[in-house]
């Protein structure tokens, strides 16, 4: 064990009165005082984002590059009362096609500004949402949709697709699907067929209203079921509650307060680990909660470091293989210019 980052909080125990010995209990030493507790009245993720757009309404919240004629363009921004008022309508529209809390709703697409969009809505109406990892074939695909008997999907719009050549095996359940952009009239046809509808993002978002009930959220509820990748057999799905994504957002919350690197209003945070991960969806979720901005990447790994530039976050997260490969695109760089010179 690391005497840096664990303390010991009790000592061990020899077996007595028929109870076998333990060892001595260590924890975390950002923990050394005590474990976090919910605050009382915290029920869901939904109340974090709630609370920061009713706070900051005009703040920037997501940002996405626009690619037009094969050039990309700079970042357009939503602010905090625009995506809180289309995950209003989003939820609303849901509503409508029979999806009701404690339902599944599925998530199909690499991070952009729709995939929190969508994640939002279902929050708002205690509705289950079940990420799909963007690089899953069709069949995991498909079973994931039965397995969770997800009955609506937002989907990006190149992986319609996929969610079509499945849709014969899983329509007993999958009812609806909406793109996170636009839907052709062969895909719709397509979709109908089997007795699903199929819209484009801005019409869906018209079936919606933003003078709608909002349901009671509850500590218990499930808020997401994560499906591991299935290194073997098929994939496994992990049911997290509110209060359990609610006490990692606050845990989050105080590793950054004791390390003296609390986020605020004024950062910036560069999307790209996938949100089908609970890592990445964490710390999304914290930056919600603080206020933060959010600017995604283009999902082009080519691109990354032009990405990076142009936004100028103040905050990213990554895995050590993903700092490797930006340290050796750095260095590459500046061996080429040096080479140049």
């Amino acid at each position: 064990m690391s005497e840096t980052y664990t303390v010991k909080v009790e000592e061990a125990r020899p077996a007595a009165d028929g109870k076998p010995s333990g060892g001595p209990v260590y924890r975390c030493i950002y923990a050394k005082d005590g474990l976090l507790e919910s605050p009382a009245g915290l029920e869901s993720p939904w109340q974090f984002f709630c609370d920061s757009a009713k706070r900051i309404p005009n703040n920037q919240m997501l940002g996405g590059r626009k690619v037009s004629d094969g050039k990309v363009g700079p970042y357009v921004w939503l602010t905090y009362q625009e995506v809180y008022d289309a995950a209003i309508r989003f939820g609303s529209a849901m509503r409508s096609r029979g999806v009701n809390p404690g339902d599944r709703c599925g998530i199909y697409g690499s991070n952009c500004p729709e995939w929190i969009i969508a994640m939002e809505a279902c929050n708002s109406q205690a509705i289950t949402y079940v990420p799909l990892y963007d690089t899953l074939g069709a069949n995991a695909v498909e079973f994931i949709i039965n397995h969770a008997e997800v009955s609506i999907a937002f989907v990006q719009e190149n992986k319609i697709p996929s969610i079509l050549s499945c849709l014969p095996r899983c329509c007993l359940y999958l009812k609806t699907i909406v793109s996170f952009a636009n839907v052709s009239s062969s895909q719709k046809k397509e979709a109908e067929e089997l007795g699903v509808s199929c819209f484009s993002w801005e019409e869906f978002l018209q079936l919606g209203t933003l003078d709608c009930e909002l349901p009671p959220k509850k500590k218990t509820n499930i808020s997401t079921i994560m499906y591991t990748s299935g290194t073997t057999g098929e994939p496994k799905g992990v049911v997290l509650t509110n209060q359990a994504i609610v006490a990692e957002v606050l845990s989050v919350d105080q590793m950054f307060v004791v390390t003296g690197k609390v986020c605020s209003e004024e950062d910036t945070y560069f999307s790209f680990l996938p949100l089908a991960h609970i890592y990445d969806q964490i710390i999304e979720t914290h930056c919600i909660h603080k206020g933060c901005s959010i600017g995604f990447w283009r999902g082009d790994v080519r691109y990354l470091m032009e990405d990076i530039q142009e936004l100028k976050p103040t905050m990213f997260s990554g895995v050590p293989r993903v700092y490797d490969r930006i340290y050796t695109g750095t260095i590459c760089q500046c061996t080429h210019k040096l080479t140049i010179n």
